[in-house]
């Protein structure tokens, strides 16, 4: 048969996953000569040989791609010339780099049967990895992706390594990061004060320091950890205590996955997830009693556990013998991951003990990602290692967008062409040190991706430091600026996920985000159209007393609730309800009530469950963002029986859901049902109250297509009640490859942008 010849474009994930000893050794397979080779384009393959040969080598190349690769487009044209004598792997060559960037991976199990081998030269050696596992995103520099481009560079490959990344039939032909313990990077260990300590094993040092009761800031994939003996309550205690984290949980990583079903209720699903090499932080219910210590998720029956995803995390778990370490973000609260050595030597001083650190360095840091399982499906709640840089649709315009995002929970975006770049989460744009993460981060995207943004979308809040941002660069480059609306860019999120076009319906539960009228909106109801949108429906509005104060503590919106209700004579049944030391506080806040006084109006559901949550007793002081309605959440879950209220529905200028009446109806319940089944009940009663708003909504418009998003949404018991509700008649769509909180709104404000771009075009 006669020789023939194709040029093969590869684009998708198909660099740093062994796409390339892959297509070597099925050349070899199927009798092919020619070359592969990494461009910045993806993969370009050129395959000379019989047709039928080159049809199998083809339809292998799509249906037995490596385990990581991911091919999203794979374009052949004929290839003329003279067939070479072999198959070769070439040299990586630049172009326009529209290679897709893969995420860090956990170590595979071939690495860890070397790591545990007495016989094997990797033998406890931290940093083992092969094309199968290891950092990818956390060490890039630029792309392609070789290792010259990456931050393992410094570490010249011994002899031994040299001949396994030169191999192609070598799982590590081509391991960026690979090295051993003669050529690669290192550990040691420094004590509080910084100094360096000569110990002859750090790891076995670090182990035994934390079976002490020790504080460990451990540096890892991307960036510090601070681990303490999870079933140590002094330890977690003082760790608490140094780290200002009074109340809010702390994530745990346990040994193996016998391990995490001894302290979580898991299911088969969410088994898998935790083993999977994303291997994120996994919000499961806990067992009880549990061995863990009581200061882990105080008042919660939820708790955050994963799987070790690094050699470090294996070799402490394994050889110290651990149930469960705690393994919480490197930082004071509120600041954003210590990353470099240096760094987390001056912020952490005073919370760790001991520092275990390694000189490989991080290119860009990087938390742990956070999922939980909602109706049925494991949801993102925070996105980070494991999943960023993947990139989400964007509906193709001209023009590059940079989108920054919200305040809180922030991330940013950055499209190319059909491509939208999401940011990890960068935490709360509330202090210096965030803003300059953010800007490094912002920086590292704009350079491994080659672009530059042509169009600036922001939130419409001008209070939010993102916001200030954008204007600035607005005024100092020219660039157009674009402004959305916080919860329709929460509903262009989701469209873009799905790909849906408008015109659909977006229910929107969230804490706060300004609306057009410049009130406080967060229980919304919009129908959305390409670049429009109308506000359809909320729940009542109250006023917010304190502004952003009442946030932070729920006494004072169960005041507002009570001054919706009663007017004049609030003050008098909140007395009854709250210990005496808020009545003072609470006559100050009723007068700004009663006047107006930095009251603004508000339809947050959040702050309705701030107010619920201080009805029932169980948080008039919130030490972290969502504590109130976590508790509340908590407390329902261990209802005995079910309660649920009608919650009427008005029709004036919009559809208001009353949900002051839904307070009434838990006041005047107090006595008869106990705080489980009272809570629950609101739970039950609000997604039933949604229901009737959304077909309601339908009727009026005639769509039958609803999208569903906001924080609120990250409550297991309403979410799957709503979605239960509304899957039985709809066409619903709740998110999945971003979190339903702010995580999400720069990729709608992105997707927004293309929108309105397209309009003017």
């Amino acid at each position: 048969m006669k020789t023939r010849g194709l040029r093969i474009r590869v684009q998708g994930v198909v660099q740093g996953v062994g796409f390339r000893p892959f297509v070597y050794r099925l050349a070899k397979r199927f009798g092919l000569t020619g070359s592969v080779r990494n461009t910045g384009e993806g993969v370009l393959i050129e395959a000379f040989g019989d047709e039928k040969a080159l049809l199998a080598f083809l339809k292998a190349l799509k249906e037995e791609a490596p385990p990581l690769a991911r091919i999203e487009s794979l374009k052949t044209t004929p290839l003329e010339g003279k067939a070479p004598s072999e198959f070769l792997v070439l040299e990586s060559q630049g172009g326009t780099k529209k290679t897709k960037i893969p995420p860090d991976v956990a170590t595979c199990e071939a690495c860890l049967a070397e790591l545990f081998d007495a016989g094997d030269r990797r033998f406890r050696y931290p940093f083992i990895n092969c094309t199968d596992c290891g950092p990818r995103f956390s060490v890039i520099l630029d792309l392609p992706y070789d290792r010259g481009k990456t931050t393992m560079k410094v570490f010249p490959l011994c002899p031994a390594c040299l001949s396994e990344y030169q191999n192609p039939e070598d799982r590590r032909f081509h391991a960026e990061p690979n090295a051993c313990p003669v050529c690669g990077p290192k550990i040691w260990l420094c004590d509080a004060k910084g100094d360096p300590l000569d110990v002859k094993d750090p790891l076995a040092f670090a182990i035994e320091a934390l079976r002490e009761g020790k504080i460990l800031a451990l540096r890892g994939l991307g960036g510090f950890h601070l681990a303490c003996d999870a079933t140590n309550q002094e330890a977690c205690h003082i760790l608490r205590k140094r780290k200002k984290r009074p109340r809010k949980p702390f994530a745990i990583m346990v040994k193996d996955l016998a391990a995490a079903e001894l302290l979580a209720e898991l299911g088969l699903e969410e088994k898998r997830l935790l083993c999977s090499p994303k291997r994120p932080i996994l919000l499961a219910r806990a067992k009880s009693p549990s061995p863990l210590a009581a200061e882990i998720a105080p008042g919660l029956d939820i708790l955050g556990l994963m799987l070790p995803y690094t050699p470090l995390h294996h070799l402490l778990l394994r050889e110290g013998d651990f149930l469960a370490l705690v393994m919480t973000s490197g930082n004071l609260s509120g600041e954003p991951l210590c990353v470099a050595n240096e760094e987390a030597l001056t912020r952490l001083k005073g919370i760790a003990d001991f520092f275990l650190l390694h000189n490989r360095e991080i290119a860009i840091g990087i938390d742990d990602s956070v999922m939980r399982f909602i109706a049925g499906k494991p949801r993102l709640i925070r996105r980070a290692r494991g999943f960023v840089p993947e990139p989400l649709p964007y509906p193709f315009t001209e023009k590059r967008v940079f989108a920054f995002g919200p305040h809180l929970k922030n991330t940013f975006t950055l499209t190319r062409e059909d491509e939208a770049f999401i940011s990890q989460h960068l935490g709360d744009l509330e202090d210096l040190e965030t803003v300059r993460f953010f800007k490094k981060v912002r920086a590292h995207f704009e350079n491994i991706l080659h672009v530059r943004p042509q169009v600036l979308v922001c939130d419409l809040h001008p209070g939010y430091l993102s916001t200030e941002l954008a204007e600035e660069e607005a005024k100092k480059t020219g660039l157009p600026l674009v402004k959305v609306q916080h919860h329709v860019a929460h509903a262009a999120a989701v469209a873009g996920e799905f790909g849906i076009r408008p015109p659909f319906l977006a229910l929107i539960l969230d804490g706060v985000g300004l609306g057009d009228d410049h009130t406080l909106w967060g229980g919304e109801l919009f129908y959305v159209e390409a670049g429009a949108y109308q506000r359809l429906g909320h729940i009542f509005p109250v006023r917010q007393p304190g502004g952003d104060a009442a946030a932070r503590e729920p006494w004072r919106m169960l005041l507002a609730y009570l001054y919706a209700l009663y007017g004049d004579k609030a003050l008098k049944t909140f007395r009854k309800l709250l210990p005496e030391t808020f009545w003072a506080k609470g006559e100050i806040v009723f007068k700004m009530l009663a006047r107006g006084i930095n009251a603004p109006l508000t339809t947050s559901t959040g702050r309705l469950f701030d107010a619920c949550a201080a009805l029932l007793g169980v948080c008039y002081e919130q030490s972290f963002e969502g504590e109130a309605p976590m508790l509340l959440e908590a407390m329902a879950a261990r209802a005995q029986e079910k309660l649920i209220f009608e919650i009427p529905l008005t029709v004036k200028e919009h559809l208001v859901l009353d949900t002051r009446r839904l307070f009434r109806l838990l006041l005047e319940h107090l006595e008869k049902y106990d705080q489980e089944t009272l809570a629950l009940g609101f739970h039950l009663s609000l997604a039933r109250g949604f229901a009737l708003l959304i077909r309601s909504a339908v009727q009026q418009t005639g769509l039958k297509r609803i999208v569903l998003s906001g924080g609120c949404f990250q409550n297991k018991i309403l979410a799957d009640e709503l979605l239960r509700e509304l899957l039985k008649d709809y066409e619903v769509y709740f998110p999945e490859k971003l979190p339903p909180n702010d995580g999400a709104v720069s990729y709608g404000q992105a997707i927004w942008a293309s929108w309105k771009l397209k309009l003017k075009g």
